[in-house]
Parts: C-alpha cells; sequence; structure tokens
C-alpha cells in the first residue's frame, strides 16, 4: 500500500456523472460543483434526485449531452457490481469508480461476470455522517479525510489517475491499497466497532429509565454509530463477512478470558489479568493515529464549567482564540441536575498551564 499526500495528482474537468444520491454520491456532486466540475446525477428514487438537484449536488442524467469523463456509482453494496457493469457499457470512454464500503466481493463478482477492468477502479471514502440521504450532504464532507483507491491488476494506470483526481479534488487524503488489503483493514477500524457499538447499545434495551440517567460521555461515545442504518451494515457485513468473522475469533477470546477471570476475581492471578487486559486497550488505543493522520500524542485534558445559557461555549472558544491556544479536541456534556455545561478541552501539555491560568484570570471556572 502507498500514499499520495493530501491530493491526487490532476484534476477532473468533467463531466462526472453520479449514479445514487444519498448522502455520499450528494456530497460528492455538491462537493465537484463547487470547484467547477459539471455534474450530473441519477438515482431510482425520484424523490432522492430531485432533492440532490434542488440543494444544488449537480443536473438530471436526462440533461447530459456528452460523453462523461467519469462515472461515479454511490450504489448499495449488494448492487454496485451490477451498475458498475452497466456504467462501463453505457459509458465506454469513461473511467468508472464505486465507493462501496467492501472491495473484494464487487471485483470478484466483476471477473467472474468477464467485465473489461481496464477502466474500473474500486475506491472507499472513508467519511460520513450519522444522517443519511442527500438532505445531509455536504461538500466538504471528505476534506482531510481518507480515501481508499484499490485499483485492479486489470485498471489502467490512467483510469487509477482519474480515481485519484477524484479523491484529491474532494480534499480527500488518498491512500492506495489491495481490494483484500483494504477489507481486512476496515474490518478492524471501521466495521468492528459498528459491531460492538451496535452489541454494546442492545444491552440498553428495557434498562429502567432511572439507571440510563447514570450515563456519562464514555456510554455516549461508545454507543454513537450504533444509530447506524441496519439495512446497509447487513450488506456491508455480509461483503466482508469472512475478513469479520477472523477478528470476531479473537474477539471471543478475549471475552471468554476476561469472563473466566471475573468468575474467580480473588484467585492468584486475576488483578494481574485485569491489569493486562487494560494495559493491552491502553497500548493499542495509542496507536491510532493523531490529528491530520500524524503520529499519535498525548494530549493535556482541561474542563470548563459553563452556564447552560446561549452564547457561553461561543465566548468561551473565542478567548481561547484570543489567547493563542490551538484546541486538538472539544467534548460537551452536561452536570446532572444542574444548568452547568462542562466543556472538555484537550491541547498540547504545554499549552496546558498557559490556557488554565489565562482562563481562570479571566472568569472561566477550570477543573484540571
Amino acid at each position: 500500500m502507498s500514499a499520495f499526500g493530501t491530493h491526487g495528482r490532476g484534476h477532473l474537468d468533467g463531466p462526472v456523472v453520479v449514479l445514487g444520491t444519498g448522502l455520499l454520491g450528494a456530497s460528492i456532486g455538491l462537493g465537484l460543483r463547487g470547484r467547477g466540475v459539471p455534474v450530473f446525477l441519477f438515482d431510482p428514487s425520484p424523490t432522492n434526485q430531485a432533492v440532490a438537484v434542488d440543494i444544488g449536488a449537480g443536473r438530471p442524467l436526462a440533461e447530459l449531452g456528452e460523453e462523461p469523463q467519469l462515472v461515479v456509482v454511490a450504489a448499495p453494496p449488494d448492487v454496485t457490481a451490477d451498475v458498475v457493469q452497466k456504467a462501463l457499457s453505457d459509458y465506454p470512454a469513461a473511467v468508472v469508480v464505486d465507493i462501496a464500503s467492501v472491495k473484494a466481493t464487487i471485483l470478484a463478482q466483476l471477473r467472474e461476470r468477464g467485465v473489461d477492468l481496464a477502466r474500473y477502479v474500486g475506491t472507499h471514502p472513508m467519511a460520513g455522517r450519522e444522517k443519511s440521504g442527500p438532505v445531509a450532504a455536504r461538500g466538504e464532507l471528505f476534506t482531510s479525510m481518507p480515501w481508499v483507491i484499490c485499483p485492479a491488476e486489470e485498471t489502467s494506470d490512467a483510469a487509477a489517475q482519474v480515481a485519484r483526481s477524484l479523491a484529491g479534488d474532494l480534499g480527500a487524503i488518498v491512500s492506495q491499497f489491495t481490494a483484500d488489503e483494504h477489507d481486512e483493514a476496515v474490518a478492524l477500524v471501521s466495521h468492528l466497532p459498528q459491531i460492538m457499538s451496535s452489541l454494546l447499545a442492545s444491552r440498553l434495551q428495557g434498562t429502567p429509565l432511572h439507571a440510563l440517567s447514570l450515563a456519562g460521555n464514555g456510554l455516549r461515545d461508545t454507543t454513537r454509530i450504533a444509530a447506524s442504518d441496519p439495512t446497509l451494515w447487513v450488506q456491508i457485513l455480509g461483503g466482508n463477512a469472512d475478513k469479520v468473522v477472523s477478528i470476531l475469533h479473537g474477539v471471543r477470546e478475549d471475552l471468554n478470558r476476561l469472563i473466566g477471570t471475573l468468575e474467580a476475581p480473588s484467585a492468584p492471578g486475576a488483578r494481574l489479568d485485569l491489569a493486562q487486559l487494560i494495559s493491552e486497550g491502553n497500548a493499542g488505543q495509542a496507536r491510532i493515529p493523531g490529528k491530520h493522520g500524524g503520529p499519535p500524542q498525548a494530549y493535556s485534558w482541561l474542563t470548563i464549567l459553563v452556564d447552560d445559557k446561549p452564547g457561553q461555549i461561543a465566548q468561551l472558544l473565542t478567548e481561547i482564540g484570543e489567547i493563542g491556544v490551538n484546541l486538538e479536541d472539544l467534548r460537551l456534556d452536561h452536570s446532572s441536575g444542574q444548568n452547568v455545561g462542562m466543556v472538555e478541552l484537550s491541547v498540547l501539555p504545554s499549552k496546558h498551564d498557559l490556557l488554565v491560568e489565562a482562563l481562570t484570570d479571566r472568569g472561566w471556572r477550570v477543573l484540571q
């Protein structure tokens, strides 16, 4: 695998056809239109297509008057191979890319059908939102986000370059993987988190509300993506089942180990085993890339209490800007039973004491 930096080499001229106007397809249209690239849209749902046209993501496909440079297939994974095959036939001079979140299965389906893959490139933009549909689309959705390019052995260099240009024009960070490398990677960094979040959230069914009232940011953070679309995830997990199952076997071994330890928590070595389990999590978490995809960094956290009324957070952020400290991360929470909000901020360790002192001097209530 290799990386090509923040932008692909070269830019798209268009026209670009986008087949599918959900969140990602409409966002691609908005982003390209923002760069002056002509975009034409089609969706099996006339309503989705009309909404995408109304928000400015492109014009209806029926108005296309020339051969497109690029066709982007933004269809559900279970029909992506069908749409790609038809697009390659309908537009014999265009490069065709798909943006499905699984790659090896689609590539295998196309090969089994004897499709000429010289103009096809599998890609996957690693971006999204909890909301779906064209109304949730944003032209800047892909800015500084990973976009994986997975050219097949049969893919021409020119077609691969067009795919890189698409990602680069949308501000994404372009990387290249094989289809199998991609599916192995996303099984761990994307599909497993979804499964674990959904499994955890499912335990909350039937829980008394007075118990849930104790929930803090830990539960909210770990269950956030459990709100994802079940229909889409049935297709994603089914398309990458072999890679996901392999990881789940390892998770099952860890769970069995933990259960065995907790069944006898006072046994010799039990506490050491629990400490080791948490330490292994510390080590894994520390390997997650830091800001802008750079190496992991340890940040310092501080909490500021703010009154729960309009303008407080805006004022806080404005004053931090005046102090001259850059924020690395920000989280919001509320103090249970009080009209007080808690703003958790992370900064470089070298700026921590400076920010605490400056905010305190300005009258903010700072908890370290």
